[in-house]
């Protein structure tokens, strides 16, 4: 998974960035009036730990295009891909004093970099309570805040789906990454009628993961990222099972295989309510829950009702889930197992953040606009 996914995805927001470069029009005319995009200036960069060379170079890159400077602090969790892409760049004779790398956590070096009056804009991906944090430290200089957060997205399967098909892509897209990814498909709508049959299938595919080693070529399902995350996660599933969810598959402590480490047992609740704690906050653990709906109405309105709002997906007959797209408030909607898109806007809606990542949304966030009023005029 990190051959396919993690380590590749750094070079590829280059690519799009170069791709969305090819069309982007930093100056044109409106009526007599230029308009100019411009480099916004200096950019305070905070990265995480669970996507993190994807989250610095789909930062970096239209940074570097708009012409702006920039500081890195990369998690202090996983910090070595970052100084290993500083080393990339410093060979691609990037100019000193463009790109800068500084380590450290965030209640020091990050809460400096959000505060600080000569950053012109913080670049922040996290959890939603550390963007709070950010964007109270950066509130006094009036600075730009842009932040892409936490998410508890809904996989919405329209009566039309391939029940078995959907509920088996669910449960793989909850569990990548170890459940550690915020744009995760963490709760599952299913039609009341066919909850069993999704209970079924989803104990077939969740109790076939192999939970083990990474460094194991057998292994499904790796650790999650410290003690501290392992504990929260026991807490949530502990939480589930106390609020009366039906546990279908997994549970608490480690699969009985492991008697070390910070391996979670791939874990599915049934018949959950979205007034539970489990279908509300964000477990960043692979941990699912299923939701039964009675209409489309109700599915939306589930799907909806949460603080969140970054990603969703929908199963169903293309057309019925091109129109319930339209139904759900969130950034991102992905229909049908459909593959990723490193050009489609990154971001969210309400508590997941504000603006928007990837190829020419990037680049429009690094720069700000002049309008200069009369320039088309005659002498």
């Amino acid at each position: 998974m990190a051959r396919a996914e993690q380590a590749g995805i750094g070079a590829i927001h280059f690519e799009q960035t170069l791709r969305a470069m090819r069309d982007f029009s930093f100056e044109y005319m409106q009526g007599t009036t230029r308009i100019v995009h411009e480099p916004i200036g200096v950019v305070g960069m905070i990265t995480p730990w669970n996507w993190p060379i994807n989250q610095i170079a789909c930062k970096v890159a239209p940074a570097l295009a708009t012409g702006c400077t920039m500081v890195l602090k990369p998690s202090e969790i996983a910090p070595v891909n970052a100084i290993l892409f500083a080393e990339v760049l410093h060979e691609a004779g990037v100019p000193k004093g463009v790109f800068n790398l500084v380590n450290g956590d965030g209640p020091t070096v990050g809460s400096l970099l959000a505060s600080h009056p000569e950053i012109d804009m913080v670049s922040f991906t996290g959890s939603t309570r550390a963007g709070i944090s950010v964007a109270q430290a950066a509130a006094p200089t009036v600075k730009r805040v842009h932040q892409e957060l936490g998410g508890k997205s809904p996989n919405i399967v329209l009566r039309s789906a391939d029940l078995a098909a959907a509920v088996r892509s669910g449960v793989a897209r909850c569990f990548n990454n170890s459940g550690q990814s915020c744009n995760a498909p963490t709760r599952l709508l299913v039609p009341s009628e066919k909850m069993d049959e999704a209970i079924a299938v989803a104990r077939q595919a969740s109790e076939a993961v192999k939970v083990g080693a990474p460094t194991d070529p057998a292994s499904d399902l790796g650790p999650v990222v410290s003690q501290m995350q392992f504990d929260k996660i026991q807490g949530l599933i502990r939480k589930g099972i106390e609020e009366g969810a039906e546990l279908v598959a997994g549970g608490t402590d480690r699969p009985a295989h492991l008697n070390a480490g910070y391996y979670v047992r791939p874990t599915v609740f049934a018949r959950v309510t979205n007034d539970m704690v489990i279908a509300r906050e964000e477990i960043f653990g692979p941990v699912l829950a299923i939701l039964g709906y009675e209409s489309e109405d109700e599915a939306a309105a589930i799907a909806n009702d949460t603080p969140y709002g970054l990603a969703s997906y929908i199963q169903g007959e293309a057309s019925e889930a091109r129109a319930f797209a339209r139904r759900l408030r969130t950034g991102i909607v992905r229909l049908n197992n459909s593959a990723w898109d490193g050009a489609a806007p990154f971001g969210g809606f309400k508590q997941s953040g504000n603006g928007r990542e990837y190829g020419k949304f990037g680049l429009h966030e690094f720069t700000e606009i002049k309008g200069i009023v009369g320039f088309g005029d005659e002498p």
